[in-house]
């Protein structure tokens, strides 16, 4: 990383900040010496134009449409490898020879069950429990159960921390679904793989016996892998501010969950899932498309745009033909909502307004669908979004705690309130 300098003028004072270059990507001005040499801050709502770390993980390019794990191409990660083999990839840095996908792939399936009484820990919610509270909570929990990998200065344990959490999330999401939906939980079997454990912890009941889909089964997989991590997003920056305080590993991917839970972020495909149900047929798309022009109407397409894309998402092109897929092997190939998702598509790529706002579908627009079409509820979708991204936000917070550089996350303000005021008694107010 080469290092230049910045000449920035604040009243008159010059003062020349360190400016540093990545491998690719835009540069950054390093204003950590900015209040110490002007006594001021910078202002940046939502952090947007500020990188609050360095990182080696994931790149974007938002403009060409780019996202690279550790340098590959997702197209190419989710086309010829596995979920497990991008796990490895995020928290190893490297892809695993033959040896240590076997070895990583034996580590995780044999870490999938959960300490018994968790099970009982999970009667105390009502039965209409959201699954993502029940998430937030059981994730919180594992601490409780597993208080002998909470040590972050001990590299060990961070390791055995790690592998809990890949390979319990599947098994806790598949727990908070039966729970959800009153049937009786289902344990792991160490003879499948990752996402076909989960598949059938999630839809295998006592009274028959569970076929695996291995065209579902791929399918997941797939979706898992495009979903894996994501740059500093609002939830993986939230894991790495709690972990800044030194909070054990298991509480700070808590965290992660709860702010994913928002509509804004993990939300999203279900609210395009929502939206599609609305429009219901394609003869109604017009009067959807002048409501989102509309700039008096509140109304707004969801699924289309991002806050980092300015072009197509590449994880939604391998999403669409994922979504092709899992309607075409269950029989749903005149399903309406693909009918009005793929007419919605058509248009935001060729109508004026949308081009012109680079308003292209984006990975949440298909994956609801192909959720759906799987059987899972809408309240599950963040669920599965969660299960996912729990390798990206372990290896987010891996990296920081590993960074020497790594301080508490402490932002600064703008203070706005009323200036210093005497105390008045109450008797005189």
């Amino acid at each position: 990383m080469n290092a230049r300098t910045t000449a920035l003028s604040v009243d008159g004072k010059v003062v020349d900040l360190p400016t540093l270059d990545g491998t690719i990507g835009p540069s950054v001005v390093d204003i950590a010496s900015l209040y110490k040499e002007t006594d001021m801050f910078t202002y940046d709502p939502g952090f947007t134009s500020t990188a609050s770390c360095q990182s080696k993980i994931t790149y974007i390019d938002g403009d060409d449409g780019v996202l690279l794990y550790r340098g590959y191409p997702i197209q190419e990660l989710a086309e010829h490898g596995d979920f497990l083999e991008t796990c490895y990839l995020l928290l190893e840095g490297e892809l695993p020879t033959t040896t240590q996908k076997a070895d990583f792939d034996y580590r995780v399936t044999r870490h999938t069950m959960v300490h018994e009484q968790m099970m009982r820990f999970f009667q105390g919610f009502r039965r209409d429990a959201h699954p993502m509270a029940i998430m937030v909570a059981s994730v919180g929990a594992l601490s409780a159960f597993y208080h002998d990998s909470t040590d972050i200065s001990d590299e060990k344990q961070r390791m055995i921390a790690s592998m809990r959490m890949i390979a319990k999330m599947p098994t806790l999401a598949s727990l908070a679904y039966k729970y959800h939906v009153g049937q009786p939980f289902i344990y792991p079997r160490n003879d499948l793989d990752y996402t076909t454990n989960f598949l059938h912890m999630c839809f295998a009941v006592p009274c028959e016996e569970y076929k695996p889909n291995p065209i579902l089964s791929r399918a997941l997989d797939r979706i898992f892998i495009l979903h894996a991590d994501h740059e500093q997003n609002a939830s993986t920056s939230t894991v790495r501010l709690a972990g800044s305080s030194g909070a054990n590993p298991f509480a700070c991917i808590a965290a992660g969950i709860a702010c994913l839970w928002g509509p804004a972020h993990g939300g999203a495909n279900e609210a395009a899932l929502k939206m599609l149900q609305e429009i219901g047929t394609v003869d109604r798309i017009p009067q959807f498309i002048a409501r989102a022009k509309d700039k008096n109407d509140p109304f707004r397409l969801m699924g289309f745009g991002h806050r980092v894309y300015k072009n197509y998402d590449p994880r939604a092109k391998i999403m669409q033909r994922t979504t092709h897929e899992v309607l075409n092997e269950l029989g749903h190939k005149d399903d309406p909502l693909l009918e009005v998702a793929l007419e919605l598509e058509r248009i935001a790529l060729s109508d004026e307004y949308f081009v012109e706002k680079k308003l292209y579908p984006n990975i949440d627009f298909y994956s609801g669908i192909t959720l759906k079409a799987m059987g899972f509820p809408t309240e599950m979708f963040t669920v599965l979004f969660a299960v996912a991204r729990t390798v990206g936000w372990i290896a987010q917070w891996k990296e920081m705690i590993e960074d020497p550089s790594q301080r508490i996350g402490r932002p600064r303000q703008l203070y706005t309130g009323a200036p210093a005021r005497d105390y008045i008694s109450i008797a005189q107010r």
